[in-house]
């Protein structure tokens, strides 16, 4: 990927939020709809609960507005909106448009589906935006995965589950906030590893994905720390897509990150594809574990099979934040 040139507007992000259904699913709750258990699901994924319901739409309103209010702006202002989705509640039109309409936006808003890998996708369009000079760039990332997960088939019901997270990007002229460097992948000869027909369930190799997805997650995140001119030993959070927490501590491990570096959420939310990362980059900020001139880095993988990573400079751009409010 080329790296993003000299003098180009830099954002940062200057509000957050996160949504999540209300209906929660335990793993004791699976155990008794299939042949499983709390401890088999914990120990190969990490999970203990998830979070079911809720439309992509409405949860997308929600983790928006929360972003919006922190960042302290009037809708209106949005220069455009980034909307990540592999689940949109119609075929036609994107559901970033019922989104824009809802939150009470003018502006341009459009859908990418990059499955798992689809904030950063958004993130890094955004950013682009910002530079070719747009201000303000609401990014969600939203999936509602439950509406085509099979609960009878423990190899994909154990993981998947909805939520929706987002931030306002913001153009700021100080450099204080930057993204260093980025990298987007696809590889469509393993698309059949994971997918889902239209009308139908995910359908999913767990051995195949678990092999590829560690390999394609470091090699993403290696190249845009190579982009960046940083280290490994740099980076103060990384925020990883939330799918198995053994893929999380591989990925780590070859990064030569300690894992108590990154943020995990995937214990009580399950995997949420596209609102992963942003729900456990919420987490993260609410609980002080970044501050200005962070390097924060971003990787995922996801269907496709895609992979996607983002090296930031955090900037000082959340007063709520700073101030401890909400």
């Amino acid at each position: 990927m080329p790296a993003p040139p000299a003098n180009i507007r830099n954002a940062i992000i200057t509000g957050w939020g996160t949504s999540q259904p209300e209906k929660i699913l335990t793993n004791h709750d699976l155990a008794e709809m299939m042949d499983t258990s709390h401890d088999w699901i914990v120990e190969r994924t990490g999970i203990h609960s998830r979070r079911v319901g809720g439309s992509t739409v409405g949860l997308s309103v929600e983790s928006g507005r929360q972003a919006l209010d922190r960042a302290g702006i009037d809708p209106k202002e949005i220069d455009a909106l980034v909307l990540a989705t592999t689940t949109p509640d119609r075929c036609v039109p994107a559901s970033s448009a019922a989104v824009q309409q809802e939150l009470g936006m003018r502006c341009g808003a459009f859908d990418v589906n990059a499955a798992c890998s689809g904030f950063v996708y958004g993130l890094v369009t955004a950013h682009g935006l910002i530079a070719m000079g747009a201000n303000k760039v609401l990014v969600i990332g939203t999936d509602t995965l439950a509406r085509i997960t099979d609960w009878s088939d423990r190899n994909t019901a154990v993981l998947f589950a909805d939520g929706s997270g987002a931030v306002v990007l913001e153009a700021t002229e100080s450099g204080e906030g930057q993204l260093l460097g980025w990298h987007l992948d696809a590889d469509g000869s393993a698309e059949r590893f994971l997918y889902a027909e239209i009308g139908g369930f995910i359908h999913m190799d767990g051995k195949e994905v678990f092999r590829r997805a560690v390999r394609i997650m470091v090699d993403s995140a290696q190249q845009s720390l190579a982009q960046a001119g940083v280290s490994a030993d740099e980076i103060s959070l990384i925020v990883p897509h939330q799918a198995n927490i053994r893929i999380i501590e591989a990925a780590c491990q070859r990064l030569g990150v300690p894992i108590e570096k990154a943020a995990t959420v995937l214990h009580n939310t399950g995997n949420t594809s596209s609102a992963s990362i942003p729900l456990a980059l919420g987490a993260a900020i609410d609980a002080n574990r970044v501050n200005p001139g962070d390097l924060v880095l971003l990787v995922g993988f996801g269907a496709g099979m895609t992979a996607a990573s983002a090296v930031l400079r955090w900037g000082d751009g959340l007063p709520h934040h700073r101030s401890g409010g909400r």
